[in-house]
């Protein structure tokens, strides 16, 4: 019998004050255009896309962010206006700077190497092929799925040039968890001080 799994992702988030104003703009959505489904999680970066882990493994999961979290300098964060992945997806725009962009492969191999989670969510029961593997795309989601793709169409040309700027430090790892109806908090792995 299979134990029982919890859905995970790793993330880098903002300051309080900035994830106030993000989900502002994802408020904006909703009333705007009826999309929602951002709304089920903080304002967020994925570093480590969903995955299943077994309750009764937390604590290795925890130990091995843990441990990765402490050998990573907090990580300096620029946003720059917003893009999009049509026809459905509009985000804040994080600029790709060299420690955020080396800081994602690292993670990944942590995890695989060290209690052998592999990213399976589009390639289940294999490793995909490199000409397949996504590229890392550092971006803050706030319309996807649920935006009707007449919405996109409609909304995206004052998006794609509306202003947005901020830039700050991250001073930690954030694991969240999904709880049956949005993705919280699980525990946050501070970088070296």
């Amino acid at each position: 019998m299979e134990s029982a799994k919890a859905r995970y992702f790793v993330a880098l988030l903002p300051p309080d004050s900035l994830q106030q104003e993000i989900q502002a703009i994802k408020r904006e959505f909703q009333t705007r255009y009826g999309s929602k489904a951002a709304l089920k999680s903080p304002p967020h970066i994925t570093l480590y896309p969903p995955f299943l882990w077994p309750h009764h493994a937390d604590s290795l999961l925890h130990q091995a962010l843990q441990v990765f979290a402490a050998q990573i300098d907090p990580v300096f964060i620029e946003l720059s206006g917003f893009g999009a992945f049509p026809p459905r997806v509009i985000y804040v725009d994080v600029l790709e700077t060299p420690a955020l962009m080396e800081l994602q492969p690292i993670l990944r191999d942590h995890l695989e190497q060290t209690i052998g989670i592999v990213n399976q969510r589009y390639f289940p029961g294999s490793d995909p092929p490199p000409s397949q593997q996504r590229r890392f795309i550092p971006h803050m989601t706030v319309a996807f799925r649920d935006l009707k793709p007449a919405s996109f169409r409609q909304v995206w040309p004052e998006f794609e040039h509306r202003s947005f700027q901020a830039s700050f430090w991250v001073p930690e790892l954030t694991l969240l968890i999904h709880d049956g109806q949005r993705w919280q908090i699980a525990q946050n792995f501070g970088f070296k001080r």
